[in-house]
């Protein structure tokens, strides 16, 4: 390729960076440090089932997280390739559950039990077509139940601006307090091609 062609592509290049619109962020970060006492959230729907994903395999945890993140911008672990993924979610200290309804997945929760006393809730969401059915509440009722069916100490997460609207109520209606703020940045992953910038019809 010539001197032109070079030139030309290297144009294109910074035509694309340019293009990348940067989106202001606040992390919240919330913990737990004792199990919320008499606090239960009923069933809202019948057949319903929490089953572990032991043995989770790669495309189903690609499914469930890029079908319940999308809306929400979650996009770090599709950075993440199939190799390495796996060995991450195959660690005894990851675990990660899946609410069904009537046989369909309709949403997950993964926690991190690697500190000692401590877990943290990686990731939390349900499926969209099933947002708006009260399953929210439960399916979180049902992690800070497994997070402390353990000794523990602290039980904690992060959300996002870009969460659900709803999402910091939620985690403060179920015994979560907020302890810090963060201020952060990131290059849209639409505009990087990360995630598709039109949702599914």
């Amino acid at each position: 390729m010539g001197a032109a062609g070079r030139h030309a592509g290297r144009d294109r290049s910074r035509a694309c960076q340019d293009a990348v619109t940067a989106l202001e962020d606040v992390i919240t970060y919330l913990e737990m440090l004792g199990r919320p006492a008499g606090r239960r959230v009923p069933a809202p729907l019948d057949k319903l089932a929490l089953m572990r994903a032991e043995d989770c395999t790669v495309s189903f945890y690609r499914y469930m997280y890029d079908t319940v993140g999308r809306p929400w911008l979650w996009f770090e672990r599709r950075l993440v390739g199939d190799a390495a993924l796996a060995a991450l979610i195959a660690k005894p200290t990851i675990e990660i559950f899946v609410l069904y309804v009537r046989g369909v997945p309709a949403g997950f929760f993964e926690l991190d039990t690697a500190a000692p006393r401590e877990t943290k809730l990686c990731y939390f969401g349900l499926i969209p077509d099933f947002i708006g059915r009260r399953l929210g509440p439960y399916l979180l009722q049902a992690a800070i139940d497994q997070a402390w069916s353990r000794p523990l100490d602290r039980f904690w997460l992060h959300t996002s601006t870009f969460d659900h609207p709803k999402a910091l109520a939620t985690y403060q209606r179920a015994g979560f307090v907020v302890y810090a703020r963060r201020r952060v940045s990131f290059d849209d992953p639409r505009d990087l091609g990360i995630l598709p910038k039109t949702e599914p019809s």
